[in-house]
């Protein structure tokens, strides 16, 4: 009888699983960055602001369909 090889499977970049997640309609939800250290000069609203979650860019999808690839 003769083996068939069928190719691997492919892995999830798990640093990037962590920091993503899927919205209903399959956009991808992110975290703004800069809202870590240095806080003091910025503003009480630009902080606020950081706080929300918003979507990846469209031109960053296809990077994402790669590294993502079951998600």
């Amino acid at each position: 009888m003769k083996e068939v090889l069928a190719m691997p499977k492919m892995k999830t970049k798990r640093s990037a699983a962590k920091r993503f997640k899927v919205t209903g309609t399959g956009k991808l939800k992110r975290n703004k960055a800069y809202k870590r250290h240095i806080l003091t000069k910025k503003s009480p609203k630009t902080k606020r602001n950081l706080r929300k979650a918003t979507t990846v860019d469209a031109t960053n999808v296809k990077n994402m369909k790669q590294i993502l690839p079951y998600i």
